[in-house]
């Protein structure tokens, strides 16, 4: 197969080397992003009385053709060729002539590769963000469900206060919520189109780089034609972005992991979600949390990966920029995968409501309003700490839970402790009287709710 570049050889590329250096393999996934973006470049250069209005009628046919034919199956995209653009230009010039030769005038495979992968990564982030839209509605529902639903809160995996379900999924939808608005902001950073950069010095030729923009749903042209053919710092950003993504999902499945097994028993997944064991029948395990676990690793590999290949590259175009492609698609099916998964699951759980309050109980989540109770009747909180630690160790000893203990008990620890001892380290009491905006009480929460609900729906 003739090369585009194969006027200035006299010898035959080696194949081991032609393998090496060909891109088809994987840069035929953008394959309607190049047609796409020949079709726009095509019409402005007949705008610009560069082609006629019959050789961009001809050339608009041949590529619509070509494009129909490859999405039905008709004409496969081969490894005979070097590039998608090769391709595209071979198969061209065969359906229309002399004609589709002149596709590429004012145009180089770097800003034509840079075009590609801006559209392709483009139309990824607002795919990312809408699967994000997806697993925020869910995150909602449960919350929406679970404002009364009692659990302990940790810090150091230690039962720490209790807290509401609702209030423990607050947590990642905010972390999810600055994930959407990370995409967000990577969008308007990257909607800037690369075409007519050339190959790095623009082109003499008189384009029209506004309209080429405009027709790519472009803010308007990079501004610069050496960083426009080899800026990849939105891929960088994308990267970035898709790592922490994944970051949280893999901390909310190490949540899920811990909540399904045997001594914690918060949550039961779903069969859909699960696997069993080829020898322990009893076994049901949370293989679809663990591999979202595991898969973090893979994406963060990507983006440690095109850092390292972008870090020595002098300006402008280098060979070495083909790398941006493979790891970035991996990590952007990875990533897309293991959102839709996830949300799945998530969607699916069911939550032991009666086990989670039991659980917050018998682990002193309420030690601290006991504490704030003597405190309240006058006693210095250093002294109320210890005279609490004293009412854990009791009952630690005598396997009960601080509100199960007799009032004689308290007494005997403390004077201080009356009836409404029990009221005050309640569960209930102890979720709702935390009214503080981004507390687990219940007024509080429902606030928070009217503002996510507000947020989903603009």
């Amino acid at each position: 197969m003739a090369q585009l570049w194969g006027g200035r050889f006299t010898k035959e590329t080696d194949q081991l080397v032609y393998r090496f250096n060909a891109s088809i393999t994987f840069d035929r996934r953008f394959y309607k992003q190049d047609m796409e973006g020949s079709m726009a470049h095509v019409r402005m250069l007949a705008k610009q009385g560069i082609l006629t209005e019959k050789e961009r009628d001809q050339i608009l046919e041949g590529i619509q053709g070509i494009l129909a034919d490859v999405e039905s199956g008709k004409l496969e995209i081969t490894e005979q060729y070097e590039d998608i653009h090769s391709f595209v230009e071979a198969n061209l010039t065969d359906r229309i002539g002399d004609a589709g030769k002149k596709l590429h005038t004012g145009r180089s495979r770097n800003d034509q590769v840079a075009l590609d992968m801006r559209l392709y990564t483009r139309n990824e982030v607002l795919e990312t963000e809408e699967l994000l839209k997806k697993l925020l509605k869910v995150l909602l529902r449960i919350m929406e469900e679970h404002t009364e639903t009692i659990m302990p809160g940790f810090t150091h995996l230690q039962k720490a206060q209790p807290v509401t379900l609702a209030h423990h999924m607050g947590a990642y939808f905010e972390m999810f919520q600055r994930d959407r608005s990370r995409l967000q902001d990577i969008y308007k950073r990257m909607n800037y189109c690369p075409l007519g950069a050339g190959a790095l010095a623009g082109t003499t030729y008189p384009l029209d780089r506004e309209y080429t923009a405009e027709l790519l749903g472009f803010y308007g042209p990079m501004l610069n034609s050496m960083d426009a053919v080899s800026d990849r710092d939105y891929l960088i950003e994308y990267l970035s972005a898709m790592s922490t993504i994944m970051m949280h999902l893999s901390r909310f499945c190490e949540e899920i992991i811990i909540w399904n097994s045997n001594e914690y028993r918060f949550v039961e997944i779903d069969d859909a979600y699960s696997t069993g064991s080829s020898i322990m029948p009893q076994k049901k395990n949370p293989d679809i949390a663990e591999l979202v676990r595991g898969k973090t690793g893979r994406v963060y590999g990507a983006l440690m990966s095109l850092l390292t290949t972008l870090k020595g590259i002098p300006l402008a175009y280098n060979k070495d920029m083909q790398e941006d492609k493979e790891q970035v698609f991996d990590a952007i099916d990875t990533v897309k995968g293991c959102i839709a998964l996830f949300t799945g699951m998530l969607d699916t759980i069911r939550f032991n409501k009666e086990r989670m309050n039991d659980s917050a109980r018998h682990g002193f989540t309420n030690a601290t309003d006991a504490a704030d109770y003597l405190v309240n009747h006058g006693v210095p909180f250093r002294d109320a700490h210890g005279i609490v630690g004293r009412l854990v160790l009791h009952c630690i000893e005598h396997q009960k839970a601080l509100d199960d203990m007799s009032l004689e008990e308290y007494k005997a620890i403390s004077p201080v402790f009356e009836e409404d001892i029990y009221k005050a380290i309640s569960m209930e009491t102890c979720v709702n009287k935390r009214l503080t905006i981004g507390a687990p009480g219940k007024e509080a929460m429902e606030k928070v709710i009217r503002i996510y609900r507000k947020y989903l729906q603009e």
